[in-house]
């Protein structure tokens, strides 16, 4: 059950899934709570008020500084390159899928 999620995510051992796991939490946790008050710093719950353009702008928002979060949590728990060479991959097949 577990050496599949192991292999998977490129863990070294299972401790490493763990702490890759706390990692991803983590960096989705603050990004979230650091996205409202951005939001709420450009004014954009006043300028659109609930409409579909806010969820498309938050959406625009968290996918960067999610990235950038993501890499500042795994350097902090000595993964940066395991989370670079993550998210090198992940653009790898998004660009593939827009051509």
């Amino acid at each position: 059950m577990i050496e599949p999620l192991i292999k998977r995510f490129n863990a070294k051992s299972l401790k490493h899934l763990v702490i890759i796991f706390v990692i991803f939490g983590i960096s989705g946790t603050c990004t979230l709570i650091i996205t409202e008050p951005i939001i709420n710093l450009l004014k954009m719950n006043e300028i659109f008020q609930n409409s579909l353009i806010l969820i498309f702008l938050r959406v625009i928002i968290i996918i960067p500084l999610y990235q950038i979060i993501l890499l500042s949590i795994g350097y902090i728990f000595g993964e940066f390159n395991y989370f670079y060479n993550f998210e090198k991959k992940i653009y790898k097949k998004f660009l593939k899928k827009i051509k």
